[in-house]
């Protein structure tokens, strides 16, 4: 079986979960012996080398359009279906407050990518999408899908709510990697009994409020990612707030083989975002014994029922009530055993090679 991933240009320039995504499901295909390349949106590519297309991430339609207009090739998509609009509509300021207000997310999205054409020269490729927009263009790609994977059941209902389309679809988790994230790793005592925070740091990660919620307390605060580059201004915004304080430090983007040593060590990781699929960081963390604080908006309750500490992302002291809870707590050994049964990327490549394996026997 020979497979084509398609995902996002930036993918390895601007790494989020979705990076891990793809390169740990291809990883563990090739090991049951499936043929698999990976491709950015922007590549030229030979589709005839290929029996089947996995894209990802539903919710940019202009890098998934060109290629189905160039194919024939049956495709599937793993959706990483994220809804955004309440964080935009509670930060935004001045005209971007108002257009926020009186406009759908979809609406929104098509604004943002008709702006970033004419302010940045960021490439609309599809005429489709100038056509039809983006909520047309993401029911195009699902009607004409094979097959949509989804990372939970609540994710898929929450797309068939927003654009009313029942598609075909089977539920592929989030996952670790129990080579990395492993329990002889041994703990990086730099970040003994650490708080942290893994992930791109940008405002819908809702980094600025944990700084807020835990600056000059007790609590040592790690976090760990990346700046998205559209979001500088935030960015800066959390190091000004962290400028006066002993306890909080940001690091830079780590490999995965140092973050399982800090995870170890550290006590309690924090992903109090506005909207969370689940976040791959949480699961990571999970193995690697802490207990989570995550938000309730979007997946997360689905993966951790009532396993995990849970916070609103705007209110800080929720956030701190939420840390303290799971900092003075023992470990649940109980979701770290669930974790290790269901969310492993050997069963979620099982279950993508499954539903390969459906599509091309249609």
């Amino acid at each position: 079986m020979r497979i084509l991933m398609i995902a996002r240009q930036t993918l390895y320039t601007s790494p989020g979960g979705d990076s891990v995504q793809v390169d740990s499901t291809a990883k563990y295909l090739r090991d049951l012996g499936v043929t698999v390349d990976i491709k950015l949106s922007n590549e030229k590519i030979d589709y005839s080398d290929y029996q089947l297309i996995h894209f990802f991430n539903i919710i940019r339609p202009d890098d998934i359009l060109p290629h189905i207009s160039k194919t024939t090739l049956p495709f599937v998509v793993s959706t990483i279906f994220v809804d955004y609009s309440e964080y935009e509509k509670k930060n935004r300021q001045g005209l971007l407050k108002v257009i926020t207000t009186i406009c759908s997310a979809d609406k929104l999205e098509y604004l943002k990518a008709i702006a970033r054409y004419v302010k940045n020269g960021d490439k609309i490729n599809s005429g489709y999408y100038i056509l039809h927009g983006h909520k047309n263009s993401i029911k195009h790609i699902a009607k004409k899908a094979q097959m949509l994977l989804p990372n939970s059941h609540s994710e898929y209902n929450r797309f068939v709510k927003s654009y009313q389309y029942k598609a075909s679809y089977r539920k592929v988790p989030y996952a670790v990697d129990k080579k990395i994230f492993r329990d002889n790793v041994v703990p990086n005592d730099e970040f003994k009994n650490h708080i942290l925070c893994v992930g791109r740091i940008e405002g819908r990660k809702n980094q600025l409020n944990l700084i807020k919620a835990l600056v000059n307390t007790e609590y040592e605060l790690t976090i760990i990612g990346k700046p998205s580059p559209n979001h500088m201004a935030y960015f800066e915004e959390c190091q000004k707030t962290i400028a006066n304080a002993n306890n909080v430090r940001i690091i830079e983007h780590l490999d995965h083989s140092e973050l399982a040593a800090i995870y170890k060590a550290a006590k309690v990781h924090v992903l109090p975002s506005w909207f969370e699929t689940t976040g791959l960081s949480s699961l990571e963390a999970i193995a690697m014994d802490c207990n989570i604080v995550v938000t309730k908006k979007g997946d997360t309750v689905e993966y951790f029922e009532d396993m995990a500490y849970y916070c609103e992302p705007d209110c800080i002291e929720s956030i701190r009530n939420a840390v303290k809870d799971a900092y003075n707590n023992p470990v649940n050994l109980k979701l770290k055993e669930r974790l290790l049964t269901e969310y492993i990327w050997e069963r979620a490549a099982e279950e993508t090679l499954e539903a390969y394996k459906m599509v091309l026997c249609e």
